[in-house]
């Protein structure tokens, strides 16, 4: 009972960061006409959120190793009710922007803590399932968290997306404070500079080069399909629920398949298969109903990989779970950028039939140097029940 509690919790948490993230890039457009802004200037509340991410998550990962998970989590949740609330009555552009710098801080001291303490509760043998039930909830709010919150602004307005997430941030804040209060701390006292830094650097770069194989597409899918197969806004939105289906089965199946397989065969077998399908995507691009089907086996496949690296990571970094997941949902935000940036080059000067070959040689190189691993380390015994 402890276990699906815990297990809920941390589902319906990373359902709220998730909403956050990706509810938004639909919101922009009015929120530009609200405070008079271009939508390209507007686009920086997404952008500053990602950067303060990002350098902020290594750093709340390594103090949850040191002084527990329970209180960063509920520190994180309280200034996510404060700072959605300041989005939702910002005066000008200006508070917006600090506002969401605010967000971006709160959502790095949740997410990856979230991970790692559910990579300790979980049991030895069910760590992958566990995990994937957890990354699960955050896919899932890619598919329905933020058209809910559209509707939301159609109804009331944009800020009262803000409103939402503000209270339910409180009400999570206290469950979560009630949830996590008989987890143990970790006992790990070493310096944030010792030891295993470039080892960890190394492990996560395997999830940032990922990130460029599975974004580079995804961030102009839409263009894409629109050139090379002329379709239109109701195919688009299909693909890309084909695409967001695909995601939440592979994550789930993932954890199984882990459990039963291991993470190391897994993780490797995934990045093979993303490597098939990503060149059988680019050939089948432009053949109608195909790509539906090749979009769900690429997202499938991808986060299917993604939950079962993550579970690796678990198993690998024992001691530093917290500091190891932060620095790879800061991989994860970096190969997006990249990714995009990437795509974007692309696309000015070889046009979009290119992207899925991108991906495949960087999913190439996600698995070559996955296959790049240090000595193994004896799995620790698993927290009391």
């Amino acid at each position: 009972m402890q276990g699906r509690i815990s297990l809920s919790v941390g589902w319906i948490t990373l359902f709220l960061m998730g909403t956050d993230l990706f509810v938004v890039s639909p919101l922009l457009p009015f929120i530009s006409e609200t405070y008079k802004v271009s939508p390209a200037t507007t686009g920086w509340m997404v952008t500053i959120f990602a950067i303060t991410y990002a350098f902020s998550a290594p750093f709340f990962g390594w103090l949850s190793d040191k002084k527990g998970r329970r209180t960063f989590i509920t520190f994180g949740l309280l200034l996510f009710t404060i700072s959605n609330a300041l989005t939702a009555c910002a005066p000008s552009f200006s508070w917006l922007i600090a506002s969401r710098i605010l967000v971006g801080l709160s959502v790095a001291s949740i997410t990856p803590l979230i991970y790692a303490i559910i990579g300790d509760i979980a049991p030895q043998k069910r760590r992958g399932t566990w995990l994937s039930i957890v990354v699960s909830g955050h896919l899932t709010a890619l598919w329905a968290g933020a058209p809910f919150g559209t509707l939301l602004e159609y109804l009331f307005g944009w800020r009262s997306v803000f409103v939402v997430m503000a209270i339910l941030g409180a009400i999570l804040t206290v469950v979560n404070f009630k949830t996590w209060d008989s987890i143990p701390k970790s006992d790990i006292t070493r310096k944030l500079f010792e030891g295993n830094l470039l080892r960890i650097l190394g492990s996560v770069s395997v999830t940032a080069i990922w990130a460029i194989s599975m974004y580079t597409l995804y961030v102009y899918l839409g263009a894409a399909l629109y050139s090379e197969n002329a379709f239109s806004s109701s195919e688009i939105a299909l693909a890309v629920t084909f695409y967001g289906v695909g995601a939440i089965l592979g994550s789930i199946t993932s954890g199984q398949l882990t459990d039963k397989y291991g993470e190391w065969k897994v993780s490797k077998a995934t990045l093979i298969f993303l490597i098939v399908i990503l060149i059988c995507l680019g050939i089948f691009f432009s053949y109608g109903d195909w790509v539906y089907f090749f979009l769900l086996l690429w997202a499938l496949v991808g986060y299917a990989g993604f939950t079962s690296y993550q579970a690796r990571l678990a198993v690998e970094y024992p001691k530093e779970r917290g500091i190891v997941m932060a620095w790879n949902n800061t991989a994860l935000y970096m190969g997006i950028t990249v990714g995009s940036m990437i795509g974007g080059y692309v696309i000015s000067h070889w046009g979009y039939f290119q992207l899925p070959y991108i991906c495949s040689f960087a999913a190439i190189a996600s698995f070559l140097l996955s296959t790049q691993q240090v000595k193994e380390v004896k799995k620790e015994p698993d927290f009391p029940a």
